[in-house]
C-alpha cells in the first residue's frame, strides 16, 4: 500500500508540473495523470501490478529523387508514446492506456497528432492476445512495405482492432485486424485484415506466408462518386536462414510469388489479377548491415491512380513492373534501451531513381 500511495504523490506532482504547459501538454497531462491515478489506486491489491513504459522516437528522412511514383520531401518528427497499465495474475492478463503524441519538427505545436492508444492483453507461453488500440510494435515482425510502407508506418502507429499470435521455438504466426477508417458522413469504411507466418521445419530452410484482406467501402452518405473495393494479397515464400552458417551475424534470404487480386465495383471493369516475384534479403555484420527487396512482375496496385494509400497502403513504387530497394544502414547505438540507425536507401524502377538519406532513433523504457 505503501508504494501504492507514493506513486500517487508521484502523479500529483506530475500533474502540478506539466498543467503550467501548452494546451496540448495540458491535455496529456490531465489524461495520463487520472489514468495513472486509477491505476496506482487498483495496484494496492497484491494480486495486480502497476506497469508503465515509454517509448520515445524520432525520424529524419530526406527523399530525392525522380519525383515519378513517391514526391520528393523532407520527413522530420518526433514520437512520444508513454503508457501506463495494470498487470493480473502473474502477467497473463494486463490492461493498459496511454496516447502516440506525433510531432513535426520545425513548425512549432501545429500539425502535431494524438493516436490513443488503450488495450487488454493476454500472455501465455504460446498464445498471445491484445484487443483495442495497440502499438503497431506489438508485431512479431514488421509489416512488409508490399503492405505498409515506410510513410503509412510512421503516421499510424498503431493497429486499431485485434492481435493474435502463436508463437514456438521453431515459427510463429500474427493474425491482426485493422479498422482504420469508421464509417461516417465524411468519412469511408476501411479496414484490413492480415496474416504474417513463418515456420523452420529443419536445418536452415523457412516456410512462410503473408495475406492480406483490405476493404474500402463508402461513407454513409453513399456519394455517387463513391464505390466498395477489394484488395486481397497473397505472398507465399521459402527461404534460407543462413545466419549460423556464415561468418556473418545474420544472412537471410526469401523468396516468393506474389498476387494481388483487385476490384472497384463502382465502375464494374472486372477483377485485376497481377501478379509477380517477390525476393527479400539482409546481411549484418557487427553494427553494418544491407538490405535488399526486389519485384518483378505486373504493376501491383492497378487502383491506386484512384484511391492511393486509401486502397494501397504499400509502397506505391510496386506500381512499376521492375523495383529494387536497397537499404545500407549502420547502428550508431544499438543497446538494451536504444536503436540509433543511419541508413542510406536507394529506390530504383525503370521510370525512376531516389535515394532517401534516413536517420532513425528509437528509445523504449519499460515492459513490451
Amino acid at each position: 500500500m505503501v508504494a501504492a500511495t507514493d506513486a500517487v504523490i508521484a502523479i500529483f506532482e506530475f500533474y502540478r508540473i506539466i498543467n503550467k504547459k501548452n494546451t496540448v501538454m495540458k491535455m496529456l497531462g490531465k489524461a495520463l495523470t487520472l489514468l495513472l491515478a486509477v491505476m496506482a489506486t487498483l495496484a494496492a491489491d497484491a494480486q495486480q501490478k502497476l506497469t508503465w513504459s515509454v517509448d520515445f522516437g524520432t525520424v529524419f528522412e530526406n527523399r530525392e529523387g525522380d519525383n515519378y511514383y513517391s514526391p520528393d520531401q523532407t520527413i522530420f518528427f518526433t514520437r512520444l508514446s508513454p503508457e501506463v497499465g495494470l498487470s493480473m495474475l502473474d502477467g497473463m492478463h494486463n490492461i493498459a492506456g496511454g496516447v502516440s503524441w506525433i510531432q513535426p519538427v520545425g513548425n512549432g505545436w501545429r500539425d502535431y497528432k494524438l493516436c490513443p492508444t488503450l488495450y487488454y492483453s493476454y500472455e501465455s507461453p504460446t498464445w498471445r492476445l491484445a484487443v483495442g488500440m495497440l502499438p503497431r510494435t506489438m508485431l512479431l515482425e514488421e509489416m512488409h512495405t508490399v503492405l505498409l510502407s515506410d510513410s503509412m508506418r510512421y503516421w499510424q502507429p498503431n493497429i486499431r482492432g485485434v492481435l493474435l499470435q502463436y508463437v514456438k521455438p521453431k515459427g510463429f504466426f500474427e493474425l491482426s485486424l485493422d479498422w482504420r477508417s469508421l464509417q461516417t458522413d465524411t468519412q469511408r469504411e476501411a479496414f484490413n485484415v492480415n496474416f504474417n507466418g513463418r515456420w523452420n521445419p529443419c536445418g536452415a530452410l523457412l516456410v512462410g506466408g503473408r495475406v492480406q484482406l483490405n476493404h474500402l467501402a463508402k461513407s454513409s452518405s453513399d456519394y455517387e462518386d463513391q464505390g466498395v473495393n477489394d484488395d486481397i494479397t497473397v505472398n507465399p515464400y521459402v527461404g534460407l536462414n543462413l545466419s549460423h552458417r556464415s561468418a556473418l551475424d545474420s544472412l537471410e534470404i526469401k523468396a516468393g510469388p506474389i498476387i494481388n487480386i483487385e476490384r472497384d465495383r463502382r465502375y464494374d471493369d472486372g477483377w485485376h489479377v497481377p501478379c509477380g516475384v517477390l525476393v527479400d534479403a539482409v546481411a549484418e555484420w557487427r553494427r553494418l548491415g544491407i538490405k535488399e527487396t526486389f519485384y518483378a512482375g505486373k504493376n501491383l496496385y492497378p487502383l491506386y491512380p484512384r484511391y492511393g494509400s486509401l486502397l494501397n497502403m504499400g509502397d506505391p513504387n510496386y506500381q512499376a513492373k521492375l523495383y529494387s530497394r536497397t537499404d545500407v544502414y549502420a547502428y550508431i547505438f544499438r543497446n538494451k534501451y536504444v536503436d540509433f540507425r543511419a541508413s542510406l536507401d536507394f529506390h530504383y524502377t525503370k521510370e525512376a531513381f531516389t535515394f532517401w538519406q534516413n536517420l532513425t532513433v528509437r528509445v523504449f523504457i519499460g515492459k513490451r
